[in-house]
């Protein structure tokens, strides 16, 4: 049996709610994207931010659980300068409303426009609610290297699931004149973190990437980033998303997030590949395709940012978007193959789309593929070649008893 129930479409006042659960021996993780409609589509920033948060609370409560469950925040927003400052306030005041415990999750805040065109903002969720006890949860401050403010808040989560610590941290920036300096600057800022929580970058499984000016930086990125993981020995590299977005402090052109698992046997995993895609290496960009983790409560199924990419590298169909989405659906599907699982197994995903006017026939093909039944982030954002227009990544699940696949 999955391990996860159905998908579940929750509507509460002026908020749809996407929600998957995950129901493992340890704890029971939720997954769920909250975004605005009707009424709220017609408010500003901060009046959907409200009705998102107290929906969020209202999900947790039906589950029997608190904010102090949530470990990771994901916040795409259509306009920071316009309504970071409003969203933040509108979040402070509805947890506050609600009864919220003192609590800081991870939280990434994104300049990625939602597709929906009355959407200000969407919000992802995950909660994990441990069946023998409350979280136990520890938190990290990083040690700024640049005196911003937003350098200030940048801490780490670590949570523990069984005997499996997980760390948790996101909004990591670093300082520097160019994207290879910034890049170096917030990886090893992240490796402070990981050392503070008992760890190191080797326990890291899972990275995100958003960068300012995508086809400016994109290849300092890389190079800082595969001069750091050569440093260190990182081998497998994680699995990762390098993807187009606004980041929160002007003087910051890239964001950093992961995720880190440390278990007192060494931990299971393995990097997924597929025959329809080559491995990214190849081509200097320093991610595994996916990564397999088995992890205390479950087997996660980390499917990188993928696009329309082909056996030798190349993009496939560049122009055509119908064309690309089909192929970088069937690398999906192919990764999610090799590891036992299908969409049906998946828990969570965001969509990248380069062009929102395009968002129909996005959603069109979606369906028709059956990518859908779970929380799904659709949102705009440049992806990492010019001749690709869109890219997803994935999380999908399968039961714990699989670790002996």
């Amino acid at each position: 049996m999955p391990p996860h129930s159905p998908a579940e479409k929750i509507e509460k006042r002026l908020c749809s709610i996407a929600l998957r659960r995950v129901e493992g021996p340890e704890a029971r993780e939720l997954f769920f994207l909250c975004q605005p409609l009707g009424e709220a589509e017609g408010g500003d920033a901060g009046a959907q931010a409200e009705a998102i948060y107290a929906a969020i609370l209202g999900v947790l409560e039906a589950e029997g659980a608190s904010f102090g469950s949530v470990v990771c925040e994901t916040l795409f927003l259509r306009s920071l300068r316009a309504d970071l400052e409003s969203v933040r306030e509108a979040r402070r005041r509805a947890l506050a409303a609600g009864g919220a415990p003192p609590h800081r999750p991870a939280i990434t805040e994104i300049e990625q426009p939602p597709l929906d065109d009355g959407a200000r903002l969407e919000v992802s969720v995950q909660a994990v609610l441990p069946k023998d006890s409350r979280l136990r949860v520890d938190a990290f401050e990083a040690r700024p290297v640049c005196g911003c403010a937003e350098c200030a808040r940048s801490h780490g989560l670590r949570v523990h699931v069984g005997e499996e610590a997980r760390l948790y941290a996101s909004g990591l920036y670093g300082p520097g004149e160019d994207a290879y300096q910034q890049t170096l600057a917030m990886f090893g800022i992240a490796e402070d973190l990981l050392q503070q929580a008992g760890m190191d970058f080797r326990d890291v499984v899972r990275t995100w990437i958003h960068l300012r000016e995508m086809e400016r930086d994109y290849a300092d990125l890389n190079r800082a980033r595969r001069e750091f993981f050569e440093a260190r020995g990182i081998d497998p590299a994680p699995a990762s998303t390098g993807i187009g977005g606004g980041t929160v402090p002007e003087g910051h052109d890239l964001c950093l997030g992961a995720h880190a698992i440390q278990t007192p046997r060494p931990l299971v995993r393995a990097a997924m590949s597929a025959p329809t895609l080559n491995e990214a290496m190849l081509y200097g960009s320093d991610f595994a395709r996916g990564m397999r983790v088995v992890e205390a409560n479950k087997v996660a199924l980390h499917v990188s940012g993928t696009a329309s990419i082909d056996e030798a590298g190349r993009t496939a169909h560049p122009g055509e978007l119908e064309a690309q989405v089909e192929r970088m659906l069937v690398n999906v599907a192919a990764l999610l193959e090799g590891q036992g699982a299908t969409f049906g197994d998946v828990v969570s995903a965001i969509t990248y789309l380069k062009h929102p006017e395009d968002a129909a026939r996005l959603r069109r093909k979606l369906h028709e593929a059956g990518f859908e039944g779970f929380p799904n982030a659709m949102v705009a954002a440049a992806v990492c070649r010019p001749d690709l227009l869109c890219e997803v990544e994935a999380l999908a699940v399968l039961p714990r008893a699989s670790e002996s696949l």
